[in-house]
């Protein structure tokens, strides 16, 4: 996660550099459910309007969560499927407040109705997310249910007027890019307190869709247009947050960005990005899906490290015996193509590992999704070459 907020806010009101700390344990995104009430496009993790079989008991719930406060975890990120969908949900919710952790929950928001909000207003979520995919007509086509749009609004503004911060997610796709302005004006006019914009990974159904990732130029327009909002923003003394996710390539377009319009601040934003250090799949975001196992994000779903029904979370977050979280856990990164000779992969970490692993079988390969061009990267023509030579499915691209 990409907090651009944070990092635009340094232009005016610059922060003292420090040593890049990990938390204690991760932040763990935990899929309650699997059952949901919408199908959407891109589901990373293909739910239907059904029971899934080996769902973990509340009992073995509460049992992880002990293990988790004491692995010191410091959030946990209630989703599915949809959470609201699990009739002990508001039990598992005042456990986790009841136990200290920050407590989010994520959902696509059609179930919050009046006869909900007054119960998830009473939990107390440090933060509710929703999913909007753009306007009412993309959004209801997306969702595959008409009137979505206008359910989820409904569930956005109880939650605001009941004193929650809410936010709504965004996954960007050729065929709602051009709604990402609206979009941004939707967060104005319900005066909404965070925009997720979530680029398209290759993950459940989204790999399924893979063709319909925003191309390369579609996506620097986008961040180019999230760069100005915010900080038009910022500068005006809002207090609304802007956050971007699955392409941790956007710290180093911000650099960029930081370089052509404010040079004087750029060692500064350099120096403050290398301190985030990127993408932190395995390391300090983690996912426990709904039958118990664990994973190292939520977008690696078809890649299990182990189960909480068979091992503690903590222990198996710590074992390293398995070759893919040894190499997320690595700095650096065990890197090939042209992630290996980038000289910015102390900001991005190599970016999320799924995108390679789904299209090449390989972790390790360049990131397929990198939007960013070979001279913004500092490949020379020989590091070119041997590039091509370690991944021939890749070619060369220039930013137009």
């Amino acid at each position: 996660m990409f907090r651009l907020t944070k990092f635009l806010s340094e232009i005016d009101n610059p922060t003292a550099v420090g040593v890049r700390r990990d938390p204690p344990g991760p932040v763990v995104i935990w899929n309650l459910i699997r059952r949901c009430n919408l199908t959407c496009k891109h589901c990373y993790a293909i739910s239907a309007d059904k029971d899934f079989p080996g769902e973990l008991s509340l009992e073995e719930i509460f049992a992880v969560m002990d293990d988790l406060k004491a692995f010191r975890v410091p959030a946990l990120i209630l989703s599915g499927g949809e959470p609201l969908l699990r009739p002990d949900i508001y039990r598992i919710s005042r456990q986790a407040k009841t136990m200290g952790f920050y407590a989010g929950l994520s959902t696509n928001g059609t179930l919050i109705d009046e006869t909900r909000i007054d119960e998830i207003a009473d939990i107390g979520y440090d933060y509710v997310g929703v999913s909007i995919d753009g306007m009412r007509e993309t959004h209801d086509k997306f969702r595959r249910l008409e009137g979505a749009f206008e359910k989820s609004m409904q569930g956005v503004r109880l939650c605001r007027e009941k004193g929650l911060k809410v936010g709504l997610r965004f996954t960007m796709t050729q065929d709602n890019a051009a709604e990402l302005g609206d979009m941004l004006d939707l967060l104005d006019q319900e005066d909404i307190d965070r925009f997720y914009f979530s680029h398209l990974n290759y993950a459940g159904r989204g790999n399924h869709n893979r063709k319909d990732d925003a191309i390369f130029q579609m996506t620097r327009h986008a961040m180019d247009t999230l760069f100005e909002r915010c900080l038009e923003g910022i500068r005006k003394g809002e207090a609304k947050e802007f956050v971007t996710g699955n392409n941790d390539a956007d710290g180093v377009y911000l650099l960029k960005w930081i370089e052509k319009n404010y040079p004087d601040h750029a060692a500064h934003m350099r120096a403050k990005l290398v301190q985030w250090g990127g993408n932190a799949s395995g390391v300090n975001v983690a996912n426990i899906d709904n039958v118990g196992e664990v994973h190292p994000d939520t977008m690696w779903w078809h890649y299990g490290l182990g189960n909480v029904k068979d091992r503690p979370f903590s222990e198996i977050w710590q074992d390293t015996s398995d070759p893919l979280m040894a190499g997320l856990k690595s700095r650096p990164r065990p890197l090939k193509g042209r992630c290996a000779v980038c000289q910015h992969v102390d900001i991005c970490g190599g970016n999320t590992r799924v995108r390679a692993d789904q299209i090449t079988g390989d972790p390790w390969a360049e990131d397929p999704a990198c939007y960013l061009d070979d001279d913004e990267i500092g490949l020379t023509g020989s590091d070119a070459g041997e590039r091509v030579a370690m991944t021939p499915f890749s070619a060369s691209r220039k930013a137009g």
